[in-house]
């Protein structure tokens, strides 16, 4: 099916029901985290610095997280405040900060992750295993067709 035949009209909703599921998934993360006295911003920063490791440069973890530096510099400085990271000079460029985890992150990591897991089970209530793995693949072949659009715009 090409493009010209998906009416605008199913268009609009594939994206409308995209980005309110997006927000809906936010705002209930934003509660569950809340709890737990940290924001989605930072289980954000903290997630990711431990799924790609340790020591990111702050100018690519902004990127990754899709924010900007001066927001992503506030979200450390109140990490840091909490000692959950520190920020290190990088060996090979100076004027570029390493974000590391500290010991003080390893426990509020394993509470978030473990609201992670009973999030994820809650909202994937109901959804069978073909269901989720099929979920899974289309998005991910969302994402892939996306990239390629910005790609092909970048080269244009």
């Amino acid at each position: 099916m090409s493009l010209l035949t998906i009416s605008p009209a199913a268009m609009e909703n594939y994206a409308f029901e995209i980005v309110e599921t997006a927000r809906l998934i936010r705002r209930e993360a934003n509660k569950r985290a809340a709890v737990l006295g940290a924001t989605k911003a930072q289980w954000r920063v903290l997630a990711w610095l431990k799924r790609t490791g340790d020591g990111a440069r702050q100018i690519d973890l902004a990127e990754g997280l899709d924010v900007e530096p001066i927001t992503l510099c506030r979200m450390i400085d109140r990490l840091e405040e909490a000692g959950l990271v520190e920020r290190r000079r990088d060996e090979a460029d100076r004027r570029a900060w390493r974000i590391h985890l500290t010991a003080a992150a390893a426990p509020v990591l394993a509470k978030l992750e473990e609201m992670g897991r009973t999030f994820n089970a809650d909202m994937l209530r109901g959804i069978s295993e073909a269901e989720r793995a099929a979920l899974l693949k289309l998005l991910a072949r969302l994402r892939d067709n996306l990239d390629q659009n910005e790609q092909e715009l970048e080269t244009a």
